[in-house]
């Protein structure tokens, strides 16, 4: 006599965990399958191309990237969320950016780190899962090989934009992304149309054209690359056109049309900080270590590491005007313990020289 076993209405648990997700703070949840061929192949030849830079971890974990029930054996489906992040009250942009003095520092980056956050909440959802049904899940927050963006697509969260970020018809592009995969066959959702149309904006304003094509991107020449992944020096044709960027680069997402619809975020979490949304780079550049550690704990800039903040903030001082007040403050680094500071502290002073 075989035993009883309880029937999931995997529709009904669908719409549940949706609607568990935005009590949670997401502001879509989506679901797709696990088959990202098409992806799988476009990763393998973006990395022949070397275009992945320095961020070995690309390459690490092979085609498990494309292959989540490889990466989490048993998953069925990926759960795919969004969370809007864009503060409330955060200085003018283009204002900040025009001001060469001024700091510009990627607006996801203002207040505390996103991967906490998400993750918490993830770790909520998945619980209210597993408390419904019996299941195996994991969730993800830009925390291991994922091909998220191909993911979230595939849940009907956006379409991959041309600058290769998710754009959404609601939100733009302004928001953070998180996964769980799951061993439930939940029904999944219908993929999103692309809406870019002709627009080119994306690739037209890129500072250092890191954007080589429609939906094709060289990290190596992408400033949010150049000032947080690139551990190294940064390459000196390059340094010129980062301008004040300190810490990531706005710039395609700030003329993508679509941002016109987007929300700020209702997080306090992801309110600004230290007043990093408009501050001078020679204040910033006087931070000493203890400072930097103190000021930016719980922010996704901390995992750089001071010598880093540093070596940033000096190319922005080069591309700084010729004032006392920008050479003073990067005379104080000439004899910085770190090399990499030293380097280009000597390359910002060389640059005013030779104006």
């Amino acid at each position: 006599m075989q035993n009883d076993i309880p029937q999931i209405n995997y529709d009904a648990l669908t719409l549940r965990i949706k609607a568990w997700g935005r009590a949670l703070g997401f502001q879509a949840v989506g679901i797709s399958d696990t088959h990202l061929e098409t992806a799988e192949s476009d990763l393998l030849q973006w990395l022949a191309d070397g275009h992945h830079g320095a961020m070995d971890y690309m390459a690490k974990h092979g085609v498990k990237r494309a292959r989540p029930a490889e990466l989490i054996p048993g998953t069925l489906r990926v759960i795919s969320v969004r969370m809007n992040y864009y503060p409330e009250h955060a200085k003018d942009t283009d204002v900040v950016l025009q001001n060469a003095t001024s700091a510009f520092i990627s607006r996801y980056a203002l207040g505390r780190d996103y991967h906490k956050v998400l993750r918490n909440r993830l770790e909520k959802l998945a619980q209210q899962i597993r408390n419904e049904v019996e299941c195996q899940c994991r969730v993800f927050t830009d925390s291991a090989p994922v091909l998220e963006v191909e993911l979230a697509q595939k849940a009907q969260l956006g379409w991959r934009g041309k600058h290769t970020l998710l754009l959404s018809r609601e939100q733009g592009s302004w928001f953070f992304l998180g996964e769980i995969f799951i061993d439930l066959p939940l029904p999944v959702d219908v993929p999103q149309e692309n809406h870019c149309g002709s627009c080119n904006a994306c690739l037209d304003i890129c500072p250092t054209q890191a954007i080589t094509a429609p939906y094709k991107l060289d990290a190596r020449r992408c400033i949010s690359y150049l000032t947080i992944e690139l551990k190294d020096s940064i390459p000196v044709e390059l340094r010129p056109l980062i301008g004040n960027r300190i810490y990531g680069c706005d710039d395609c997402q700030l003329v993508c049309p679509w941002n016109r619809f987007a929300q700020k975020t209702v997080e306090p979490d992801f309110s600004i900080r230290n007043g990093l949304d408009d501050v001078s780079l020679i204040e910033l550049f006087a931070w000493d270590e203890a400072m930097f550690l103190a000021k930016l704990a719980g922010s996704p800039i901390y995992r750089i590491g001071h010598a880093q903040w540093l070596r940033n903030i000096a190319v922005g001082l080069g591309n700084a005007p010729t004032t006392e007040p920008v050479l003073t403050a990067l005379r104080t680094r000439l004899q910085d313990p770190s090399s990499l500071v030293r380097e280009h502290v000597e390359w910002a002073l060389q640059r005013h020289s030779a104006a």
